[in-house]
């Protein structure tokens, strides 16, 4: 369905709660000065714009996005890039909410508590039904479908679901369901979680996406924060509570991206958000960011088209070049090499310099004769020239610098590398 069909109508009595308050440890350290949220993805995109743009895609402009950790640069993305699609007069807004500490002074205890905490505002926008979002994952997905299927189905609660493998199905909520889509059993992150009917390497797990008719929801919301033995969080306490005297139903996940598997991500450790992000340098990505049908949002500073100059003949030339890439506007690619990397706007490739698999966030400098290699960079760093980064993870990690399981090596924001790097070679 493409947005511009949805009926707008039909979507003014449904509000959108996109939780953006994650603290992201797992992602340290690009957490260490940014809300997870507020990441940066793709190049130009930060890690919030694609339940932002999903929303927007599927006709829900009214938005109470909850923020908490160290949000000043997501309020800054939003304010730049987001609240212009919004038009009060028309009853569209986007209310980015910092705790409001109306329970015991405290930072939010879990996903619900987080939700209760701003019911006030809730309530002030007085819907019919509640869309609640996770504002850190990634994918392509129209909430109007989910929407129909909760009313069609008379569910109090509709939970938007996708199978993944067993293995890895200990970090999620799963589910057992009947035939008719109604969840039987609902286990948060369990060490054996149940096995899909004749798929039993597989299970049917919570993308963290529900669907509450809004009365169920301040009513269930109202009795958990009266619990003083609930961790006030929907998938260990709400719904585990009311699948036997409540309908409650799973989703399929219906992705937009038109591709044959559908595509979602939780990007919360290094390794996953570096692989979702070299996902896109494919040659047919199965996360399209080219799809007129459902653009992804975002805001665009105005840097100019990037640039590649030198062009140099054989091994040893200088000459600049970027093959199976994403090259942000801004980016200089001057006299030095890229390859299947992403390079963020403004990025600087010095004369020599290669660039191997990796990812760099806006403002990097990579000095001449310079080397990186499966590496995230994070805004602003400055890669002297000769250095080299994720070459030798002994070096990087007596550098202070993480290197992920997988062999990422991770250079922080702010970082300086020792003056006893490596002399570039003359040239």
């Amino acid at each position: 369905m493409r947005s511009q069909d949805v009926d707008s109508g039909r979507v003014r009595d449904v509000v959108a709660v996109v939780l953006a308050g994650g603290k992201g440890s797992r992602l340290d350290p690009l957490t260490r000065d940014r809300a997870k949220p507020a990441v940066p993805f793709g190049g130009i995109y930060r890690i919030v714009d694609f339940a932002l743009s999903n929303c927007l895609n599927s006709g829900l402009r009214r938005i109470l996005l909850l923020t908490q950790y160290k949000a000043s640069s997501l309020d800054r993305h939003l304010n730049l890039g987001w609240h212009r699609f919004f038009c009060r007069e028309l009853g569209e807004f986007l209310d980015v909410l910092p705790p409001q500490q109306r329970v015991d002074e405290h930072w939010y205890q879990g996903t619900a508590d987080a939700v209760y905490q701003n019911i006030y505002s809730l309530e002030m926008a007085a819907p019919r039904l509640v869309v609640v979002l996770a504002g850190d994952h990634i994918y392509k997905m129209n909430y109007q479908s989910l929407v129909d299927a909760h009313e069609a189905s008379g569910a109090d609660v509709t939970i938007g679901a996708l199978p993944v493998p067993r293995a890895a199905a200990a970090e999620f909520g799963t589910m057992e369901v009947d035939a008719s889509g109604r969840v039987r059993e609902f286990r948060e992150k369990v060490a054996d979680p149940p096995p899909m009917p004749g798929a039993p390497h597989l299970a049917l797990a919570s993308m963290g996406i529900y669907c509450f008719s809004a009365d169920f929801l301040l009513e269930q919301l109202r009795r958990d924060a009266a619990d003083p033995l609930s961790r006030h969080d929907f998938g260990h306490d709400i719904l585990p509570a009311v699948i036997g005297t409540h309908a409650v139903h799973a989703f399929p996940f219906r992705d937009e991206n038109r591709k044959r598997d559908a595509y979602w991500r939780d990007v919360g450790t290094i390794d996953a958000y570096y692989e979702a992000n070299m996902d896109l340098v494919d040659v047919d990505p199965q996360l399209n960011l080219y799809d007129e049908h459902w653009p992804i949002r975002t805001h665009h500073p105005a840097y100019p088209p990037p640039k590649f100059v030198f062009a140099g003949e054989g091994p040893d030339a200088r000459r600049g070049e970027a093959t199976d890439s994403l090259v942000c506007p801004g980016a200089i690619v001057s006299g030095g090499r890229v390859t299947r990397s992403i390079i963020g706007p403004g990025v600087r490739v010095n004369s020599f310099a290669r660039i191997e698999e990796s990812i760099l966030f806006e403002g990097v400098n990579v000095g001449r004769h310079a080397v990186v290699r499966r590496a995230i960079i994070d805004k602003g760093v400055h890669v002297p020239p000769g250095a080299t980064v994720g070459v030798d993870h002994e070096e990087d990690a007596a550098r202070g610098l993480a290197v992920s399981a997988e062999g990422v090596t991770v250079v922080p924001k702010g970082f300086c590398f020792e003056s006893n790097l490596v002399a570039a070679p003359a040239g």
